[in-house]
C-alpha cells in the first residue's frame, strides 16, 4: 500500500471543511477543452508506447496521461495560477467499460493512479509558491458511456448493456487508484443515470472499508434540459435524497446547461441539500457547431450573481471553459459569502 494516503494527512480535510465553511471554493474548468485547442493527431495519442496499437487512440484524451504527461500538467498549471483549490484529474473516461473502446480496459489503473499522482505533484508545487492558499486534487470518476437504467435499444425496453456489478467493478477499481495516487477527495461527476452513480458510492464505499481510510466525496450530477430532471428522471430533490446517504462533502450540477439555464436547478438543490453546494456549469449552451460561446466575464457574472443570492459553496467550469474562464468567476466570487446550510427538519 502507497506511503501517502489522504487519510494519513487529516489536516488537509480539515483544511477543506475549514475554507468551505469561510469563502467560496474554486474548481478548475473543462480538461477536454483544453485539449482539443492543442489540436493534436493520432500520434500524439499514441506515443512510442502504443505506436502498433490495433484501435484508433485519437480522441482518448485520458491516455494523454501516459503518452503526453507534459500537456496535461500544463493545463493542470493554468487552473492553479488562474485561482482554482480545486484540480480534477484527467480521468473522466479512465474506467474498464469506457476503456473498452480503445482496447486499453487493462490500463484503468494505471490511468487513474498516474493523473492523480500528477495532479497531486502539480498542486503541491503551487501549494509551495502559495502556502497561504492551499491546493486540493479531485479524483474524477465520470459516468461511463453506458447507463444502468435505460434500454439503449428503442425496440428492447428491457434490455441492459451494463449491469450494477460492471460498473460497481469499474468504479472500484478507478477509485482505489486514485486515492492511492494521491487525490485528497473524490467526485462523482456528469451523472446522468442515478443508478450508475449508486454504483460508483457503494465501490467507493468497499474501496474505503479495504483501504482503511476515507476521503471526502462530491456528487455531481445533470440536468439534461428545461425539464429539471436527470436523463434517467428524477427531479432535483429526488436526486439529492436518492444519494445522501453517501454523506457528501458537496453535491451540486454540472455539463450540460449554461450556467444560466442551470439557476432554478441550483436554487432548487440550495433550498434542499444538508450539505454544500457545488456548481460547475458549461460555457452556456453549444452553438450549431458544438462549441462554447459563453464568455469569461459573463459567465463570471451569472456565477456571481448565484453567489451573491446565497446558493454556492463551490464554483468552476465545465466544457467550453478555460483558466480566463476560471479566473473571472473566481474574482466575481471572490468577497461573497458561502451559502449557509438550511437547518432540515427531521
Amino acid at each position: 500500500m502507497p506511503d501517502r494516503l489522504p487519510w494519513r494527512e487529516p489536516e488537509r480535510v480539515a483544511l477543506i471543511e475549514q475554507a468551505l465553511r469561510e469563502r467560496i471554493l474554486l474548481l478548475d474548468g473543462a480538461m477536454g477543452t483544453m485539449i482539443q485547442a492543442l489540436q493534436l493527431e493520432e500520434g500524439d495519442f499514441r506515443g512510442e508506447r502504443f505506436a502498433n496499437h490495433p484501435i484508433p487512440l485519437q480522441g482518448n484524451n485520458d491516455l494523454l496521461t501516459l503518452t503526453a504527461p507534459g500537456h496535461i500538467a500544463t493545463i493542470h498549471r493554468g487552473y492553479l495560477a488562474a485561482g482554482a483549490d480545486f484540480i480534477e484529474t484527467n480521468t473522466f473516461n479512465s474506467n474498464a467499460i469506457s476503456q473498452r473502446d480503445y482496447g486499453l480496459e487493462n490500463l484503468t489503473r494505471e490511468l487513474n493512479f498516474a493523473a492523480a499522482a500528477l495532479a497531486r505533484r502539480e498542486a503541491d508545487e503551487q501549494a509551495r509558491l502559495t502556502p497561504e492558499r492551499p491546493r486540493f486534487v479531485i479524483g474524477v470518476l465520470g459516468p461511463t458511456n453506458r447507463t444502468a437504467s435505460l434500454s439503449p435499444d428503442v425496440n428492447r425496453p428491457d434490455y441492459r448493456n451494463v449491469d450494477f456489478a460492471d460498473l460497481r467493478d469499474a468504479y472500484d477499481e478507478a477509485a482505489a487508484a486514485l486515492v492511492e495516487g494521491g487525490a485528497d477527495l473524490l467526485m462523482v461527476e456528469t451523472i446522468f443515470d442515478t443508478l450508475n452513480a449508486k454504483a460508483a458510492l457503494y465501490a467507493i464505499e468497499d474501496v474505503f472499508d479495504r483501504l482503511g481510510g476515507r476521503v471526502p466525496v462530491v456528487i455531481s450530477g445533470t440536468i439534461t434540459d428545461a425539464s429539471g430532471r436527470t436523463l434517467s428522471g428524477q427531479t432535483v430533490a429526488a436526486f439529492w435524497h436518492s444519494v445522501r446517504h453517501a454523506r457528501p462533502l458537496a453535491i451540486g450540477f454540472n455539463c450540460a446547461l449554461g450556467a444560466e439555464e442551470l439557476r432554478p436547478w441550483v436554487q432548487e438543490l440550495a433550498r434542499v441539500a444538508e450539505c454544500p453546494v457545488s456548481v460547475h456549469p458549461n460555457a452556456g449552451l453549444p452553438n450549431e457547431l458544438g462549441e462554447y460561446d459563453d464568455t469569461p466575464a459573463n459567465m463570471a457574472a451569472v456565477l456571481g450573481e448565484f453567489a451573491s443570492a446565497g446558493l454556492v459553496n463551490m464554483v468552476g467550469g465545465c466544457c467550453g471553459t478555460t483558466p480566463e474562464h476560471i479566473a473571472a468567476i473566481g474574482q466575481a466570487v471572490l468577497n461573497l459569502a458561502p451559502r449557509r446550510l438550511p437547518e432540515a427538519p427531521p
